[in-house]
């Protein structure tokens, strides 16, 4: 009878991770809500007591850095203490994946809001796009509405599912779930709105420093899908954003990858927030291109998930041999 508990830490992560995106696939048919609106209204209720307009923009950095320690650190406490009490360690981390790991309805949403933009239906693309992203959408034409889904479904595959997926398969469930809570801090203090331009900068810097390398890697898989289709010249046009502390590279790329232009002005709470944009001697995006967009990450994620199981496997027949 198969045990689990036999295999590497390794193989045994790797298919804890791969039962667990499955069983959010199949979830995600009837669950449309994350599993931390709990925790974002924890986190909406926070700032309203402790980030005050009237403090110092170094008061509201200080603030903010104490509002995520006092929140981050006893959680991740008392879920460490409790692991010692678990008799099924696996089930345990499946749990906290299944937590850390975002709402894999992503895809769903971006065919709907896809469907919608087709059929000129633009507020209800709006009704769905808007809980997905933080910019402004009243106010969106098609257009803009377009390239706000093709960003919205790349960014939220690296920041909710590939990060999540790297940590937990390096460090395990403790840091993914850790990640994840700093991330929804991170959602509902963003320093792009003027509310919280200080108060959410540490959460920014934290999560742009965990997301770097994950991010970086995600980019390289995106790139070989351009593989006979100007790989060389997108390698080069992407070089210059490939150490800077954010995911413009993975942005770049993927409008490259497109051939049409992303990024650009946003607004945030009606003001106006001039971003910078990429491929610009590119068409605009069309509504085809969300559909073409989400193949390019689902590439991505087959891809890495055929080479992680290649190289378990690989691993645990080595393990195996020299037992």
């Amino acid at each position: 009878m198969f045990d689990i508990t036999t295999l590497n830490s390794l193989s045994q992560a790797v298919l804890i991770l791969i039962s667990v995106v499955v069983v959010k696939l199949i979830t995600a048919n009837f669950i449309t809500s994350s599993q931390l609106n709990f925790f974002q209204f924890y986190c909406r209720r926070l700032s309203d007591k402790v980030n005050k307009p009237q403090n110092s923009s170094s008061q509201q950095k200080i603030a903010g850095l104490v509002a995520m320690a006092i929140t981050i650190a006893p959680v991740i406490t008392i879920l460490w203490l409790f692991e010692a009490f678990i008799e099924v360690d696996w089930l345990w981390q499946s749990v906290l994946l299944y937590f850390a790991l975002g709402s894999c309805n992503i895809a769903q949403q971006s065919t709907k809001i896809c469907q919608y933009l087709s059929s000129n239906q633009k507020y209800q693309a709006k009704a769905v796009l808007s809980p997905l992203v933080l910019r402004d959408t009243e106010q969106l034409s098609t257009l803009g509405l377009t390239k706000a889904t093709i960003e919205m479904q790349l960014l939220r595959a690296i920041q909710e599912y590939f990060v999540v997926a790297m940590l937990f398969i390096i460090f395990g469930p403790l840091m993914a779930i850790s990640y994840r809570l700093i991330l929804e801090m991170h959602y509902s203090w963003n320093s792009k709105q003027q509310a919280f331009s200080s108060f959410g900068l540490h959460s920014h810097y934290i999560i742009n420093l965990i997301q770097w390398f994950p991010a970086r890697i995600f980019t390289l898989v995106l790139l070989l899908s351009n593989i006979g289709q100007n790989f060389s010249l997108i390698s080069r046009l992407i070089a210059p954003h490939f150490f800077k502390l954010n995911n413009d590279v993975a942005i770049c790329c993927l409008a490259y990858s497109l051939e049409t232009k992303l990024g650009g002005v946003a607004m945030y709470n009606q003001i106006k927030l001039r971003k910078p944009s990429f491929n610009d001697k590119a068409r605009q995006p069309e509504v085809v291109d969300i559909k073409q967009g989400k193949n390019r990450i689902q590439y991505v994620f087959v891809f890495s998930i055929i080479c992680l199981v290649l190289t378990t496997v690989l691993g645990q027949v080595i393990s195996n041999t020299y037992r």
